[in-house]
């Protein structure tokens, strides 16, 4: 699974047919400090993600097993927003958090 934040939606007029009313989000991926690494990838969102959520998302054929997803053509998926993240006991995100607190 991947850690990313949402920073953008993907728009198309032209795609394949089974992915009409799928939407596609723009995620830049975290790590484990919360800080938005250099990587950008598409996903498709199968739980309703906005802007500046922080998500995990999963990829290859996992990306097909949700109810959004299934059978189409989609390489990664946001399968979770992300309320709160611990890590050794301490808590290094939690959603209720202003994002510049929270680090990301």
């Amino acid at each position: 699974m991947i850690l990313a934040k949402v920073v953008g939606t993907v728009v198309s007029t032209q795609k394949d047919p089974k992915l009409a009313g799928l939407k596609l989000m723009l995620l830049q991926t975290l790590d484990m400090n919360m800080k938005l690494t250099g990587n950008y990838v598409v996903a498709a969102d199968s739980v309703g993600a906005g802007h500046d959520e922080v998500v995990c998302a999963a990829a290859g054929s996992s990306a097909r097993l949700t109810d959004n997803t299934d059978g189409l053509p989609v390489d990664l998926a946001i399968i979770a927003i992300v309320d709160s993240l611990e890590v050794d006991g301490k808590y290094i995100y939690q959603k209720s958090e202003e994002p510049a607190a929270a680090g990301v």
